[in-house]
């Protein structure tokens, strides 16, 4: 047993524990279906292939492919010191099974894709932890990177086609938006933020608190650890709405879920007006967890990547970059251009974090966070609130504005849910909602004036530009053009506020504010001229969504 403190461990379930002691034996078990034979992970209480109940235990040979690996440079647990490597390895028995773990007993920089490994067993208290070492043989060449179940090119032959020619999209419209401060560490209560936001777009919008009807938030009530207000409850009871219909929840795509359930219960008939809000206060959680004044929740983890150090997304979308970066020749460079743009646009609008210029040196030298990922790759945690109004269509005649209308949205699962066992080069779940998107609508990219892409990291705005077809998949390198068209003024404006990698982590809400303000022609210096159809995706690598949005005026 290692001396010192020890990494964070799992809990073990009755579906689980086969797997975290089945090194005791000095063997690898898998869960398989004994119906079809195949090999499933995680566990689950049935087969996803043939849907039978039939399951057991497989002991597999321990040899996998390196299909993916990042040196965590930033983030730091008890018992794992970094620099460490995070890494994915697939089975030479089904490539399709791809195990978090870690790479030991080997310098980083020997480690490449393709390698061949053999796994090992980490023993901590009443749990094995699978990790693996380079094989001391390897072939002469490099295997290949394991088949994505679905081809990034392939997805939209698998939407489903709609139910109805009648959209309920042409029910709804965007009628005001509010913002609160936006900023590091305000040290402000959250509800605050929300009330202050809230009441700023119900003014934008021309109402009063008596027209609302409804609210709907994301995540809802509940610890979320500095990403929420307090949901539903603590809003009424702050502002006694006595909605008629509410929504808050977390298994949805962050905001833009709880904006599509409010336009899906306005089309409904059963409320007229609509308050949506999303409330970060990240960075002042951080700053009362370190002064002790809050303490996080502890105990083992149910995660299958925590233990391994995999505590943020930012560890898995590391691996998708540099898989992106191996099938299609794409740089650091590339998603460089993508951070500059968001930093140029941000240096136009007053209520951005960061507004000093940035340059391709400082993105290239500056700190890795877990590579091929550095500091300005990753989104800014900040504090601050956004809402927005959802109206009835036919309410808007005697609105404050002309409304933004919703043409469509892209929704529909398509990829495996589990990180590590989704798509290898794009971020997972972007590549069905934007075929999906499309499916809905007789518009086509080509009509797009401004795009407002999730860029919780370079690599997600990367993903959706392809994903949404701005250009080929695999083609963003040569498409970006040095930046150029994805500036203001280029072939697809993109983040035009300076989005979250430099307005600030706002989880998405911020990305449909700025969308709806642009095709209002109301932003200022950072407007996009003549802009009147603009596209906004919210989420990150847990289910997303994407809107299609059209000027009314």
């Amino acid at each position: 047993m290692p001396d010192g403190p020890q990494r964070p461990l799992p809990q073990l379930t009755a579906a689980n524990e086969f797997y975290w002691t089945s090194g005791a034996d000095d063997v690898l078990r898998i869960q398989e279906c004994t119906s079809c034979n195949s090999l499933l992970h995680p566990p689950q209480p049935v087969c996803r292939y043939c849907h039978g109940t039939e399951l057991g235990h497989r002991v597999v040979s321990g040899r996998g492919t390196l299909a993916g690996f990042t040196v965590n440079h930033r983030f730091a647990l008890p018992g794992l010191k970094p620099p460490y490597v995070v890494s994915q390895v697939a089975l030479v028995e089904d490539p399709r099974i791809r195990l978090t773990t870690n790479i030991i007993d080997s310098d980083p920089d020997d480690l490449y894709l393709g390698m061949s490994v053999e796994v090992d067993f980490e023993h901590v208290d009443d749990v094995w932890l699978p990790v693996f070492r380079p094989a001391a043989e390897q072939p002469s060449e490099p295997a290949p990177l394991p088949d994505d179940e679905i081809a990034p090119t392939d997805f939209a032959r698998h939407v489903r086609p709609m139910v109805t020619s009648a959209k309920f999209e042409d029910k709804v419209a965007l009628t005001g938006v509010g913002m609160s401060r936006i900023g590091r560490r305000l040290m402000v209560p959250p509800l605050s933020l929300t009330i202050e936001a809230c009441k700023n777009a119900v003014a934008d919008a021309g109402l009063t608190m008596a027209d609302i009807d409804g609210i709907a938030t994301y995540p809802g009530g509940g610890n979320v650890g500095g990403f929420g207000e307090g949901g539903v409850t603590s809003v009424e009871a702050a502002l006694g709405i006595r909605p008629t219909w509410h929504n808050g929840g977390i298994e949805t795509f962050g905001p833009g879920g709880s904006v599509i359930a409010a336009m899906t219960a306005v089309a409904s008939g059963l409320v007229r007006q609509v308050l949506c809000y999303r409330t970060v206060w990240e960075a002042t959680y951080n700053e009362l967890v370190k002064s002790g004044r809050i303490t996080p929740p502890g105990g083992r983890t149910a995660s299958w990547m925590v233990p391994y150090g995999a505590t943020s997304a930012a560890h898995t979308l590391a691996q998708n970059a540099q898989r992106h970066f191996h099938r299609y020749g794409t740089t650091r460079e590339t998603l460089g251009w993508i951070a500059l743009n968001q930093r140029a646009n941000a240096a136009l609008n007053t209520s951005a974090v960061y507004r000093d210029p940035l340059t391709m040196d400082d993105y290239m030298s500056a700190r890795p966070i877990t590579t091929p990922l550095g500091l300005y790759d990753c989104d800014v945690p900040c504090d601050g609130a956004v809402a927005v109004i959802v109206s009835a269509v036919d309410t808007t005649a005697d609105l404050a504005h002309a409304p933004v209308l919703v043409e469509a949205v892209g929704t529909q699962i398509i990829e495996r849910m589990d990180w590590d066992q989704s798509t290898l080069t794009h971020e997972p779940q972007v590549l069905g909602q934007a075929a999906h998107l499309w499916s809905r609508t007789s518009m086509t990219p080509d009509d797009v004036d401004v795009a407002e892409l999730y860029d919780g990291f370079t690599v997600n705005c990367l993903s959706w530009i392809e994903a949404l077809g701005f250009c080929g998949i695999g083609e963003a390198k040569d498409f970006l053009d040095g930046g150029k068209n994805i500036s203001l003024e280029g072939q697809i404006p993109i983040n035009t506020h300076g989005g979250q990698l430099s307005h600030g982590r706002t989880h998405g809400m911020g990305l449909l504010h700025e969308a709806i303000v642009q095709l209002r022609g109301d932003a200022g210096d950072r407007q996009v001229a003549d802009a009147r159809v603009g596209v906004v995706s919210s989420g990150g690598l847990t289910p997303s969504g994407v809107l299609l949005l059209r000027s009314a005026a």
